[in-house]
């Protein structure tokens, strides 16, 4: 049949991997260095992948192809667990895909499977396409109001950052709770020169397991010169360290944890 499905041109695409997490049903994956259609059978052309490649190498196009099938993918949706569910049953209810979500939701009842509630559409954080990843070429900036920025890539929230992004490829971590870059007032000189930065509130964000598994994913796909964890000395900061150490024991890497300690009063502890 006829349809619109997704087509990769492989000479822009340079293997980010920064659509693959957009595409719930399982449609692409990372093959040979390239982003790959592995199936019609799982691709529904909607082309949530589309806006997120920052090379424009993925289109919607209409050409012959598998029919869609909803129940297939489903049985492929529910093995990556409650998250991707979630996912896939909003990206249709965000198209306005109504038939395709009530073949989803009868497929979970029937094997009783729990329905995930569905709020309205996600925002990107402040309006903006925050997810982009992109690999800053110069090091070190002098910025308009003076000091050097030495901050590498974007973006530097964990829960926006791609585990297969290629910075993190040899590279050295600095793990940072939110707060230290705003009391330490050395921040990009002392702990951020020439480390990739990862950044998350360890008390205040609601998915601590969450960031474990991504975390641990990073760890998985690249290989890690050192891991620094810098974290303020109030006691509820210290879940930035044991975070980290999860990660670490579940993708199974040995890697010493480098553990720097800011005071309120901005000062770096011995």
């Amino acid at each position: 049949m006829k349809r619109k499905i997704i087509e990769i041109d492989e000479e822009k695409c340079n293997g980010c991997g920064i659509c693959i997490p957009n595409c719930p049903e399982g449609a692409l994956r990372l093959i040979d260095g390239k982003v790959r259609l592995v199936g019609d059978l799982f691709c529904d052309g909607l082309g949530a992948c589309i806006g997120e490649c920052p090379r424009g190498a993925i289109r919607a196009v209409e050409r012959e192809a598998e029919p869609y099938e909803e129940r297939n993918v489903m049985v492929n949706i529910v093995k990556q667990g409650e998250n991707t569910v979630r996912a896939h049953l909003k990206h249709l209810k965000d198209h306005g895909e109504g038939k395709l979500l009530e073949i989803a939701t009868a497929f979970l009842k029937e094997n009783g499977l729990p329905v995930p509630e569905l709020g309205a559409p996600e925002e990107l954080p402040c309006g903006c396409p925050g997810t982009l990843g992109k690999k800053l070429a110069v090091v070190s900036r002098e910025t308009p109001e003076g000091g050097n920025s030495a901050l590498r890539q974007w973006p530097i929230q964990l829960k926006l950052l791609n585990p297969t992004a290629e910075y993190f490829a040899n590279a050295n971590l600095l793990v940072s709770a939110d707060c230290v870059a705003h009391a330490c007032g050395s921040f990009h000189r002392e702990l951020l020169a020439g480390k990739i930065l990862i950044v998350f509130c360890p008390k205040l964000d609601s998915d601590p397991e969450g960031y474990v598994e991504k975390l641990a994913e990073i760890f998985r796909q690249h290989p890690i010169r050192s891991v620094t964890v810098a974290r303020m000395e109030v006691p509820c900061c210290g879940g930035t360290v044991s975070i980290v150490e999860k990660a670490l024991d579940k993708a199974g890497k040995k890697l010493e944890v480098f553990v720097k300690i800011i005071g309120i009063d901005g000062r770096m502890q011995p």
